[in-house]
């Protein structure tokens, strides 16, 4: 056996444990609304936090799909958990600090969880050095277990946010996350008051990168909707499996099984179609912008928004394979312990994310047609 079949190898056992252990403790994420910085700690070990990381700076430059194929495993056991790893991706976000900050950001090693609250945006007060920043800031999620927390002071290049870095000390968390669905992923207020964060602290979301890495140049808004949209992709599969796997079960009331009803069986291989069509269109749009990164061609608008296109796709068939798995199960799914309940409420709040709306097809078929898009689409 090569070196390298024993580290996939090594790698596949680390990422079982670590699944294992989110099937284990996913009612206990619900109950308590966050993921236990425990568990984040997990996620740290199999390289979540470093997938992104630029190498200079000890990261492992994993492909987008390399990560997106992890985070739809995560999400698989648990929803909450794979939107919290999710934010792994954030590194590219980072990107856009200075080399020096950067270089401060990752001085104990490239595991570095970043959350943030950017909006509603919080005009900042300009001071020489930095900014004085004050407000507070919704959707957070994964805050309770960051190492560094962004929040939206204002509007830099092309009218994106401009975000500031703080420290976990520095920002009190407003614990209000009061919801049905992903309540795992505690994505909760965040406040701040009177803090100075100097300018080489802060960047724009979305901004030119100081860092000049393959995985840099790919689009970081597109991206950040594509590893939210992939969860839906790991719910939808979990929901299909649960009714595979009870699909055998004598019936209550004495009625056929449900695997020898016409109807279910048609209805299952329905869903499994229309998942497998959404995920293969995602990761092929994905491949395709890696690809052309790597041959020195950049990615084109077209690219781009194939990226956004096949993101919301996947986020909608995810959904609706959810509900045809829920609408199969019959009474028992109706029952709070059930686990297309979960399901059913997680995979509903991806489709209501602002990256993954209705508007998403109305900016790929602007593109498609020749027609300017809605801003930021591109």
């Amino acid at each position: 056996m090569t070196v390298e079949m024993k580290n996939q190898n090594l790698n596949k056992t680390l990422l079982n444990r670590v699944l294992d252990e989110v099937r284990a403790r996913r009612d206990e994420f619900e109950t308590k609304r966050h993921v236990p910085k425990d568990m984040i700690a997990q996620l740290k070990e199999l390289g979540i936090y470093r997938a992104h990381v630029p190498k200079c700076f000890g990261g492992d430059g994993l492909s987008p799909s390399e990560f997106l194929k992890m985070i739809e495993a995560i999400s698989e056991a648990d929803g909450s958990a794979g939107w919290v790893a999710s934010f792994g991706s954030a590194q590219v976000y980072l990107a856009a600090l200075p080399k020096e900050t950067l270089a401060q950001v990752y001085a104990n090693g490239p595991d570095v969880a970043f959350a943030g609250g950017l909006f509603p945006v919080q005009p900042a007060k300009k001071v020489e050095g930095g900014y004085i920043v004050n407000g507070v800031w919704k959707f957070a999620s994964g805050c309770k277990g960051a190492d560094l927390l962004g929040v939206g002071i204002g509007t830099g290049q092309g009218g994106k946010p401009l975000t500031a870095v703080l420290k976990p000390e520095d920002v009190e968390i407003v614990e209000n996350w009061e919801v049905l669905g992903m309540r795992g992923t505690g994505s909760h207020d965040l406040k701040v008051k009177d803090v100075f964060v100097p300018d080489d602290w802060t960047f724009v979301r979305g901004g030119a990168p100081s860092i000049e890495e393959p995985i840099c140049q790919y689009p970081s808004i597109a991206y950040a909707a594509q590893v939210l949209a992939v969860v839906n992709l790991g719910v939808a599969r979990a929901a299909l499996n649960e009714v595979s796997q009870t699909a055998g079960r004598a019936s209550i009331t004495g009625a056929p099984k449900m695997a020898d009803r016409a109807y279910v069986r048609i209805s299952i291989a329905k869903a499994e179609a229309t998942l497998r069509s959404a995920r293969a269109f995602f990761y092929e749009a994905t491949d395709a912008a890696w690809e052309s990164i790597m041959k020195g061609d950049g990615v084109s608008a077209d690219q781009t928004s194939m990226l956004r296109l096949a993101a919301v796709q996947a986020t909608r068939a995810g959904a609706e394979a959810v509900q045809a798995a829920y609408m199969l199960a019959g009474t028992s799914a109706i029952y709070d312990g059930h686990p297309l309940q979960r399901h059913l409420r997680d995979a509903m709040v991806v489709t209501q994310h602002a990256f993954l709306n209705e508007s998403m097809y109305d900016g790929a078929g602007s593109v498609m047609l020749g027609v300017p898009p809605m801003p930021g689409f591109i």
